[in-house]
């Protein structure tokens, strides 16, 4: 595990199965987080889970797609660490499912405010502190499906693309204020929020059972097996650690060799 030394994070996304798992390590490595999602009762009881762990971590909800709530967030976060924030992790996202004919506007537009508003609102409000600092780390969560399209995914795809064409035009534009800016694409994680809706739908739309999709998928993957908490956790602490200083705008495929470009 590194050693993080009390720097400090900010986590979008946490109450959910992935960015609480980044936090709860974040806080292990000993860095103070700050967590947000949507509810504050969900952001309430996963700091008490995290807290509860020894680790130096509080929370406020909010809507990422709602700019001022974006703002508030960002500012109680400079308040509660001095005015840094070293470590921005963008996990935030929704997905969805559907043939591109019966995707209604709603659905597509709910996918990219989610997916990109979020993000960018988040990182607009955050790079004015870490250029004040001069440094900084932000991690942007994309997908394999940005990297590849996915059926039935069409509108999912084309944001978590948009995620990396966000990462590589921001690794050009902040370098010289010593912010690296990357992201990861994950393949399917299991035991998520996510997983259960996708898995649920491609059972339904496909006439398989569980076991039938969890096949399909790990049938296409070289490893065997679908994507797990640890590995997304593993290589964002990675990407928020000094051992990232000499990369920046990669797009990081996380995927037991499913995606590999």
């Amino acid at each position: 595990m590194v050693d993080f030394g009390g720097k400090t994070v900010l986590v979008t996304g946490a109450a959910g199965a992935i960015g609480k798992g980044i936090a709860a390590a974040f806080c292990s490595a000993g860095t103070k987080v700050l967590i947000t999602d949507l509810k504050q009762d969900a952001v309430d009881a996963a700091v008490t889970e995290i807290a509860g762990n020894s680790g130096d971590c509080c929370g406020l909800a909010a809507d990422v797609t709602n700019e001022e709530q974006v703002a508030k967030v960002v500012s109680t976060a400079s308040d509660a660490f001095d005015g840094r924030i070293d470590v921005l992790v963008n996990v935030a996202g929704v997905t969805g499912q559907g043939k591109v004919e019966d995707l209604t506007e709603e659905e597509w537009d709910r996918v990219f405010a989610v997916n990109c508003k979020g993000t960018f609102f988040f990182i607009k409000h955050i790079v004015p502190i870490m250029k004040a600092q001069k440094s900084g780390k932000i991690v942007n969560f994309s997908s394999k499906s940005g990297k590849t399209g996915s059926a039935l995914l069409s509108h999912y795809s084309a944001a978590k693309a948009a995620i990396i064409g966000l990462t590589q035009a921001l690794a050009y534009e902040l370098a010289d204020h010593g912010i690296n800016v990357n992201c990861i694409c994950p393949g399917i994680v299991e035991s998520t929020g996510v997983w259960s809706v996708l898995a649920g739908k491609y059972m339904k739309n496909l006439n398989l059972s569980e076991p039938e999709v969890v096949e399909r998928f790990t049938a296409k993957v070289p490893l065997k097996r679908l994507t797990r908490i640890e590995d997304v956790v593993a290589v964002t602490l990675f990407l928020a650690s000094e051992g990232s200083d000499y990369m920046t705008g990669q797009a990081i495929n996380v995927t037991g060799g499913r995606e590999m470009h």
